[in-house]
C-alpha cells in the first residue's frame, strides 16, 4: 500500500517530484494543466523526460493525473461534452507519455434529468475517450459526494457505467470523504464492509485503482464535499485504520487531498499519520 498526495506542478511538471519527496510521498497525483480551465498546452519533451528521471531517482510511483474540474459527461451542451472528451483524451495521452497509471475524473452532473437519462451519453463519451487514447493508462471514475445532482454518488450508478462500457481500462477511484458524505459509514469495520458489499455488487472492489484518502468536515450522509485532515474530521483515525486494514485495499495506493494542518494542502504530518496507521494494521509500502 503506497501512500502519497496530490502535489503541485507549478513551475513545471518535474517540480512535482521534489515536492512529493519533501512530504514523504511514495506515490503522487498531479494536474496536467489548470484544473479550472479548458486550455491545455502540451508538455515539452524535456520536461517529460526530466519528470520520469526524477521519479526513478526518488523511487516514487505510481503516478496519477487528476482531470480538470470542468469535465461533465452529463452536460446537455454538445460543445461542452466535446470539450470534456477532448480534455480527457489529452490527459490520457499525457499519462501515457509520463508512464502514468491513469487519469482520475469527476463524471459530472445529470442536471436534474436523472442518472438513467444521461447514462447512454456518459457511456458513449467514455468509449470515445478510450478509443482515442493510447494503451497503458486506465481511466478512473471518482465516486461523488452526492451534492446537487452528481453522477456516481452511489456505487450502483458506477457499476452501471462500468458494465455498459465493458472495458478493463475503466476503473474506479474511491474517495473516502465522498463515500462518507454519500451515506457510507466509514468509521467502523462493519460500515466499511457494507460499503464494499455494495461496491462489489456494482463496479467491483477489484476495479478500485486508487483511494483518495480524505477525512470529512461534515457528518455521514451530508452530501457535502468538504475534505478535512486525517483525524480531524468525522471519519477519524479509527475509521482510516478500519479502511486501511480491510484486505480489499491492501495493495491500492492512497492519495491525500486534504487542506493540510497549515492550510497549504497535503503535508508530511498527514502522510505520517497514514503511514502510522498502515504500520498499525500490519501493512507495508
Amino acid at each position: 500500500m503506497k501512500i502519497g498526495a496530490h502535489v503541485s506542478t507549478a513551475g513545471g511538471l518535474s517540480k512535482a517530484v521534489g515536492r512529493g519527496q519533501e512530504i514523504g510521498c511514495e506515490t503522487i497525483q498531479i494536474f496536467g494543466s489548470s484544473p479550472q480551465s479548458w486550455a491545455f498546452k502540451p508538455v515539452p519533451g524535456e520536461q517529460i523526460e526530466l519528470f520520469k528521471q526524477n521519479l526513478a531517482d526518488a523511487n516514487i510511483g505510481p503516478v496519477f493525473l487528476h482531470a480538470i474540474y470542468l469535465v461533465n459527461l452529463g452536460t446537455p451542451k454538445p460543445e461542452n461534452l466535446k470539450k470534456g472528451i477532448d480534455s480527457l483524451v489529452n490527459y490520457m495521452m499525457l499519462a501515457a507519455s509520463i508512464g502514468g497509471a491513469g487519469v482520475i475524473f469527476h463524471p459530472g452532473s445529470h442536471g436534474g434529468r436523472g442518472f438513467e437519462a444521461v447514462l447512454p451519453q456518459t457511456v458513449e463519451a467514455i468509449n470515445t475517450v478510450l478509443d482515442a487514447s493510447p494503451d497503458g493508462p486506465c481511466l478512473a471514475i471518482e465516486n461523488m459526494a452526492g451534492m446537487g445532482q452528481h453522477i456516481g454518488a452511489k456505487f450502483d450508478e458506477l457499476g452501471a457505467i462500468l458494465k455498459a462500457v465493458d472495458s478493463p481500462r475503466l476503473k474506479i477511484c474511491l474517495d473516502t470523504q465522498h463515500s462518507f458524505a454519500a451515506g457510507y459509514d466509514l468509521t467502523n469495520p462493519a460500515g466499511i464492509q457494507a460499503m464494499l458489499d455494495e461496491l462489489d455488487a456494482g463496479p467491483g472492489s477489484v476495479n478500485v485503482a486508487a483511494v483518495h484518502a480524505n477525512d470529512s468536515k461534515r457528518v455521514c450522509g451530508s452530501g457535502v464535499d468538504r475534505h478535512d485532515n486525517i483525524g480531524d474530521g468525522f471519519i477519524g483515525e479509527e475509521g482510516f485504520a478500519a479502511i486501511m486494514g480491510n484486505p480489499a485495499f491492501a495493495e491500492v495506493p492512497f492519495l491525500l487531498e486534504v487542506p493540510g494542518f497549515e492550510g497549504n494542502g497535503p503535508d508530511q504530518r498527514n502522510i505520517d499519520i497514514l503511514k502510522k496507521i498502515r504500520h498499525q494494521v500490519g501493512l507495508s509500502a
